[in-house]
C-alpha cells in the first residue's frame, strides 16, 4: 500500500502524519490517518490471499468495460516503485504511462478515477495548460520582490499528475516537462532566483491520434504526433482501439445496461 506524501510514525497509536509541504485544494495529503488493528489485520489477510495484483487491477474503475492491461498498469503506477541511486546516478521509481487511442474509449474516465483515489492527485488538461502551469513560474509584486508559484507537477510531488488531451499541448510545453518526468526535478533560473524544486510524481497521460482515430492502414509512427524525446519518458505506452466487432459491442452494451439497471435498483432501495 502506497501512502504518498505520508510518514508513518513508529508507536502504538499508528498515527500517520503528512510530511508533504506542498499545498493545493486538489491534494489530499494534509490530513492525519489512523490505522486501527482490525484494518491492519484486514490488510495482512488481503496480502495472504495470493491474488492481490489481480484484485487491485479489477478494482480500478470496475464500471469501465475491458482495458485489463491498462488497469494493471495504473495499479502499478499507483503503488509506485523504489527510487535508487546507483554510482551517483538517480533512478526514479515512479512510472509514467501514456494512453493513446480512439475517442470514447474511457481514457479520460480512467484519468479522473486515478486522480480521485490517489492520496495526492491532480488532473489537468494539456490544451489549457502551459509550461509555467505544469512546472513553476516566478511572480513579482512590482516593488522588487519575487516569489515562486508552483505548478501541477510540483504540487503533486509524491503523487500522480493526470494530463488529459496530451496531444493538444504545444511542443515547447512538452519540452518543459522533460526534466520533471525523468530527473524528477524542476530547475528555475529567473529574476535572480536560482533553485531546484522536487517533482517526484508519476504521469498518467491520455491522447488521441493525429487523425482523431486510428487508421489500421497506416503505421503507428504516422499517427503519433509526438517527439521521440517525450515518448522516451513514458515507461508504458498503450494503444487503445475501439474494435469494429459485433460480439464485443454486444458485450459492451450489456455491460452498460447492467450498470444502469443496478444503479436504478440501488436508488429505489435507498428511497
Amino acid at each position: 500500500l502506497r501512502c504518498v506524501g505520508i510518514l508513518l510514525t513508529q508507536g502504538l497509536t499508528g498515527t500517520a502524519v503528512s510530511i508533504n509541504d506542498n499545498y493545493s485544494s486538489r491534494v489530499r495529503s494534509r490530513a492525519a490517518a489512523m490505522w486501527h488493528q482490525n484494518e491492519e489485520a484486514a490488510f495482512k489477510a488481503f496480502a495472504r490471499s495470493g491474488n492481490v495484483y489481480q484484485t487491485v487491477a479489477e478494482s480500478i474503475d470496475p464500471a469501465i468495460f475491458g482495458l485489463e492491461l491498462q488497469k494493471r498498469a495504473i495499479a502499478c503506477l499507483l503503488f509506485g516503485g523504489t527510487r535508487k541511486i546507483l554510482d551517483g546516478n538517480y533512478l526514479r521509481g515512479d512510472m509514467n504511462v501514456l494512453l493513446i487511442g480512439d475517442p470514447s474509449t474511457a481514457k479520460s474516465q480512467l484519468l479522473k478515477f486515478t486522480e480521485r483515489i490517489a492520496p495526492i492527485g491532480i488532473y489537468t488538461s494539456g490544451k489549457g495548460s502551459s509550461a509555467a502551469g505544469l512546472t513553476a513560474s516566478v511572480a513579482g509584486s512590482g516593488s522588487g520582490d519575487f516569489w515562486l508559484e508552483a505548478g501541477s507537477m510540483v504540487l503533486a510531488d509524491g503523487g500522480v499528475v493526470c494530463i488529459d488531451e496530451f496531444d493538444k499541448m504545444r511542443d515547447q510545453d512538452q519540452v518543459a516537462i522533460h526534466e520533471a518526468m525523468e530527473q524528477q526535478t524542476i530547475s528555475i533560473a529567473k529574476a535572480n532566483l536560482t533553485t531546484m524544486l522536487n517533482s517526484r510524481t508519476s504521469v498518467l497521460a491520455a491522447a488521441n491520434p493525429t487523425l482523431g482515430s486510428y487508421d489500421p492502414l497506416r503505421s503507428n509512427e504516422d499517427q503519433m504526433d509526438f517527439q521521440g524525446s517525450i515518448l522516451s519518458r513514458f515507461d508504458l505506452i498503450f494503444k487503445v482501439i475501439d474494435p469494429k466487432d459485433r460480439a464485443i459491442d454486444t458485450r459492451l452494451a450489456l455491460h452498460v445496461v447492467g450498470l444502469h439497471k443496478k444503479g436504478g435498483a440501488e436508488q429505489q432501495a435507498a428511497s
